[in-house]
C-alpha cells in the first residue's frame, strides 16, 4: 500500500487488450466493474469492489466510438468519486478532440479544453496520457498532466534497422519531434512541405532536406485517413528515398486509412497499441504494433510510488 492507499486498476471497454497487459506488467489484477449500455443507449456503470481510501487508475483511450468512450470515461470517474476514492488518476492513452485546441475560424468550440474540462470536473485528480497531439493542452487542466512519449519504445524499434537513415516530418509542427528522433538515432533530418486545404485533406509540395538513397523514417503522433502519409511517402521517393517506413504513436486509421496503406509504396507502419487495431487494420500487412504497457505500467508505478515520472521522458 502506497502512502495515497491500495492501487486499484479500472478499464473501460474502449481498450482491453492494453489495460490487461498493463495490469500484467503490473501485477495487479483489473478492478471488475459493469460498463454496458442500456437498450436506450445510455450507458450503466457499476464497480464491483471496495475502492475507499484507494488509489485508483482508471484506464480508457477516447478513440473510436470517441463520445461513447469518453463519456464512459467521465461516468467511471464520477463512479469512484462518489465511492470515496482517495485519489483517481484518468490514464488516456490516446486524448481524442487534441486537434480541436484552438479557434482557427469564428464561432467555433475549443474541444481540447471541453474535454479537459468534462475530465476534471467528474473527478479525475490528475491525467496520464501518451503524445498529446498539442503539448500547451496540458495547461488547459487544472490537475497535474503527465505527457509520456512513445518515442521511447518506437526508437528501441527503429534502432534495430539497418541501413542509412534520416527522419523526416511530414509537416512543419513535427520538427521538434522529428529533430528528437533524428538525434536518438544519430542520423539526418528532413521535412515536407505542404498546404492543408481542408481538414483530413493534405497536398505534399516537396522535400527539404537530402533523402537520396536512404531509408526515410516518417514520424507523427497519429495516422487518421493517412491521406498526408501517403502524400508524404510519394514525395520522398520521387526525390530519391531508397525505402520509406513510417511510425506515429495514434493508430487512429479512420475512413479509407487502411486501404490507403495497402495500395501505397510504404515499406511499414509502426504504432502503438494506445488505439485497438480494427480487424481491416490487423490483417494489413504493412502495419505493426508495438506496445507501450511497459511504459504506461512503469508510470503508473511511479505515481502510486510519489517517485518521479519525468525519468521515463529520457
Amino acid at each position: 500500500m502506497g502512502r495515497n492507499g491500495t492501487l486499484k486498476l479500472i478499464t473501460g471497454n474502449s481498450n482491453l487488450p492494453l489495460a490487461e497487459a498493463i495490469a500484467e506488467n503490473l501485477g495487479c489484477p483489473l478492478t471488475p466493474r459493469i460498463a454496458k449500455p442500456f437498450s436506450d443507449g445510455e450507458i450503466r456503470i457499476e464497480i464491483g469492489d471496495n475502492v475507499r481510501g484507494c488509489d485508483v487508475f482508471v484506464i480508457q483511450s477516447t478513440c473510436r466510438p470517441v463520445n461513447d468512450n469518453l463519456i464512459e470515461l467521465c461516468l467511471m470517474l464520477d463512479a469512484l468519486k462518489r465511492a470515496s476514492a482517495k485519489r483517481i488518476t484518468a490514464v488516456v492513452p490516446y486524448y481524442g478532440y487534441a486537434r480541436q485546441d484552438r479557434k482557427v475560424i469564428p464561432r467555433v468550440p475549443i474541444s481540447a479544453k471541453m474535454v479537459a474540462d468534462f475530465i476534471s470536473v467528474a473527478g479525475a485528480s490528475r491525467l496520464l496520457t501518451i503524445d498529446l497531439h498539442a503539448g500547451q493542452i496540458q495547461g488547459f487542466f487544472d490537475i497535474p498532466v503527465d505527457n509520456l512519449y512513445a518515442s521511447k519504445v518506437l526508437l528501441e524499434y527503429l534502432k534495430e534497422i539497418e541501413g542509412e537513415k534520416v527522419v523526416v516530418s511530414p509537416d512543419a509542427g513535427g520538427m521538434e519531434r522529428a529533430r528528437a528522433f533524428a538525434k536518438k538515432l544519430d542520423c539526418g533530418l528532413a521535412i515536407i512541405d505542404k498546404r492543408r486545404d481542408k481538414p483530413n485533406q493534405a497536398k505534399a509540395m516537396h522535400v527539404i532536406g537530402d533523402v537520396r538513397s536512404k531509408l526515410a523514417i516518417i514520424v507523427d503522433d497519429m495516422v487518421d485517413t493517412a491521406g498526408t502519409l501517403m502524400t508524404a511517402v510519394d514525395a520522398l521517393l520521387e526525390n530519391g528515398a531508397k525505402k520509406v517506413i513510417a511510425c506515429a504513436s495514434h493508430p487512429v486509421l479512420s475512413g479509407p486509412a487502411v486501404e490507403r496503406i495497402s495500395k501505397s509504396n510504404i515499406e511499414k507502419l509502426i504504432v502503438t497499441d494506445t488505439i485497438p487495431l480494427t480487424k481491416e487494420a490487423k490483417e494489413c500487412g504493412k502495419i505493426e504494433v508495438v506496445s507501450v504497457a511497459g511504459l504506461i505500467a512503469q508510470a503508473i508505478k511511479n505515481i502510486h510510488n510519489e517517485s518521479s515520472v519525468s525519468v521515463l521522458f529520457t
